[in-house]
């Protein structure tokens, strides 16, 4: 079954009196996208984290934000004064070099900057809170696999109802075939007619007439478009990752039903190609997507 890029995850762990929460927002995207934000005190998993993310997840604009905060009534979090400090100053240049005022409340901007609140970054975490942090984001990562599932699902069913509409518009094309070159020859030499005194050799005009049908013969792009739909349907049910292969799909579909459009010569074939046009337009927006 497809799956879809949009999806959220979220999964919180206390362990060694921390609440660890990991959370992952995803979108569509050509490629994978992966920003990761994660606290000071785990920096040396920022790495790991990001190959499982980016394997996990395959593709999409993927932003993930990991926090902890201590549980412990006892502990009392301490003011990291150089770092306000450093906040403090940057602010007050940004103020001067754009001309800003300065910030009426500066304790409510400054305790709102990230890391204001003392870490011991040459503490050693212990192993138990390091795997907590790896459980707790593919915890989230699974949240998120199943929220992409889940839509990819509705995709599924759209896409399907989509290409079964295409289909019915192409199947009705052949109620207009048998009589469409005859109107087309007939009109022809009604027009020949109406000249006056223009001599024409009638085999030579029905060896013409057959090249020019023959050039409005559209019996290969129906052909053509019958196979991308069925290659459509079979990509959709036999792959999980397959969102690009079906939007080169899609593209293939839109050259044979132009094609068709440009040769049909026939105003009710016209108004099933603008329907089919719809319909295929529909299938590409929701194909980028499709992971």
């Amino acid at each position: 079954m497809i799956q879809s890029m949009t999806g959220f995850g979220k999964a919180t762990l206390v362990v060694c009196n921390k609440k660890i929460t990991a959370e992952i927002k995803s979108l569509n995207s050509k490629q994978m996208d992966l920003s990761v934000k994660v606290p000071l005190l785990y920096r040396e998993l920022e790495l790991e984290l990001r190959n499982t993310i980016a394997r996990a997840l395959g593709r999409g604009k993927v932003d993930v934000y990991i926090t902890s905060e201590s549980i412990d009534t006892g502990a009392v979090s301490q003011l990291n004064i150089e770092m306000l400090r450093g906040y403090k100053s940057q602010v007050e240049n940004v103020s001067q070099q754009l001309n800003l005022p300065a910030p009426q409340d500066w304790y409510a901007t400054l305790l709102r900057m990230p890391d204001v609140f003392k870490q011991d970054l040459n503490e050693e975490v212990a192993q138990e809170e390091l795997d907590g942090v790896r459980e707790v984001v593919g915890q989230a990562i699974d949240a998120t696999v199943a929220f992409r599932c889940q839509e990819g699902e509705k995709l599924y069913h759209f896409f399907k109802e989509k290409i079964n509409a295409i289909q019915h518009l192409l199947n009705s094309i052949d109620q207009y075939e048998s009589t469409r070159t005859e109107k087309i020859k007939s009109r022809l030499v009604e027009q020949l007619e109406q000249l006056d005194q223009v001599d024409y050799d009638k085999n030579r005009l029905e060896q013409e007439l057959i090249f020019y049908i023959e050039k409005l013969d559209i019996t290969e792009e129906k052909i053509r478009l019958q196979n991308h739909l069925n290659y459509f349907l079979e990509t959709l049910d036999n792959s999980e990752r397959q969102g690009k292969k079906l939007g080169f799909i899609t593209q293939e579909m839109g050259r044979e039903i132009n094609t068709t459009g440009s040769k049909s010569n026939h105003a009710e074939m016209q108004k099933i190609v603008v329907e089919m046009k719809d319909n295929l337009e529909q299938i590409k927006e929701q194909v980028l997507n499709v992971l």
